[in-house]
């Protein structure tokens, strides 16, 4: 047997201008990440309009973010609006765990581009979210809050994946 037989060698079809990307380069994990980063930021702010919305109409309360504060021991360091806090452990959670799983599962989900593969991720968030943050809601609040927090959460789920294919198209991205 050859030594050549003991190799593996795989053949890349790289097409015109297409180069295979780096997955060893620190520079594209550094730029996959910060797209992550602003996907979930954006998504984070359109879900929240909506949020703001179902506050408005008595469907959503603010200040169930706290419970994410009272969670974590973090209201200790604004004890006068622990939703705040929350609030905020909300958008790192948005803008690091969901986008790195968005990133990691998402061309297993059902969709031609990010963006529409962001609806179905964004209905299993939603799962979750609705029952975490679930303040005792009946009839037509229960409802409402049923269905606006559904939206935001395909709302954030688009967004994220929106600005994962504008901004995967770039020359230093692994995504």
């Amino acid at each position: 047997m050859a030594d050549n037989d003991t190799q593996t060698v795989m053949e890349v079809d790289v097409s015109e201008g297409a180069t295979e990307p780096d997955y060893d380069s620190i520079t594209g994990i550094v730029v996959d990440g910060f797209i992550g980063a602003v996907g979930g930021l954006v998504g984070t702010a359109v879900m929240t309009a909506v949020l703001l919305v179902g506050a408005t109409l008595g469907a959503f309360d603010l200040n169930s973010f706290a419970v994410l504060a009272e969670l974590t021991g973090t209201q200790t360091f604004f004890p006068s609006n622990p939703a705040a806090i929350g609030y905020l452990i909300f958008l790192g959670g948005g803008m690091v765990t969901w986008p790195l799983l968005f990133a990691s599962i998402g061309s297993y989900l059902p969709g031609e581009k990010y963006a529409t593969k962001g609806l179905p991720y964004g209905f299993v968030l939603w799962t979750g979210f609705a029952l975490a943050f679930y303040e005792g809601y009946t009839g037509v609040l229960l409802a409402l809050y049923l269905v606006l927090t559904l939206i935001a959460h395909f709302a954030y789920g688009f967004a994220l994946g929106a600005v994962f294919d504008y901004l995967s198209n770039r020359s230093t991205t692994l995504v």
